[in-house]
């Protein structure tokens, strides 16, 4: 999934990855890579956590099975490493290089997107992407029903066009979607919370790139 989130300077972060685990006794970790080259995630330099405040220097020192292993300046022991445990790992939208077709787009560029229905009303806005194992979703907020949000797959069907110079999209929702109130990929929203805006966020929000990192695309979208 992608997660974009925007530090206190207005600047927005994608996560690129996640620390999955500790590995050995010295300090080095487990990375999981949401890029299409694991090794591209060192390459955008330095990596923040979700506010940018939080800075970690990782140094690549191989590999285990589809996961990076890496050595994080300053953390020298299991213990530290495992107190990492599950840090979402992100970088500076800006970092990200441009995507060059006309229809290439990161998945973190949709969320805050109009959605706009095929009759032409407005459906709702994007607030989430997430994947969760069956290709990627979005997640709509109804335009006309307060506290409501969709889940809609993200596939050429459902969402034929994606115009980011006028930050829309056009989506085609399964028939009989919004007809059941308590059906499948139909469910309210969750009222905030107080709370810290954690790494960890990102799973519960299922977004919203927990994509927008920079993911795994359906379709048009992009990798980083």
């Amino acid at each position: 999934m992608a997660d974009t989130r925007k530090s206190k300077n207005d600047e927005a972060y994608v996560c690129v990855g996640m620390i999955t685990a500790p590995h050995g006794v010295r300090g080095a970790v487990r990375v999981k890579s949401y890029t299409v080259d694991p090794d591209n995630l060192v390459g955008y330099g330095p990596l923040f956590d979700a506010k940018g405040r939080v800075k970690y220097k990782l140094s690549p020192v191989g590999h285990v099975r589809d996961q990076l292993i890496a050595k994080i300046e300053g953390v020298d022991d299991r213990d530290a490493a495992e107190r990492l445990r599950g840090t979402k790992l992100h970088v500076p939208r800006a970092a990200l290089p441009d995507t060059v077709e006309e229809d290439e787009f990161y998945l973190a560029d949709l969320v805050g997107l109009k959605a706009h229905h095929i009759d032409g009303s407005i459906f709702g806005t994007v607030r989430g992407v997430a994947d969760f194992g069956a290709g990627d979703v979005i997640e709509v907020a109804l335009e006309e029903a307060k506290n409501k949000v969709v889940v809609l797959p993200f596939t050429k069907e459902v969402v034929p066009e994606v115009i980011l110079s006028e930050r829309k999209m056009v989506v085609n929702p399964p028939e009989g979607l919004l007809q059941d109130e308590d059906g499948p990929g139909n469910r309210s929203r969750r009222p905030n919370k107080s709370r810290k805006d954690s790494q960890a966020d990102r799973d519960s929000d299922a977004v919203t790139a927990d994509a927008v990192g920079a993911e795994n695309a359906t379709g048009s979208g992009k990798e980083a």
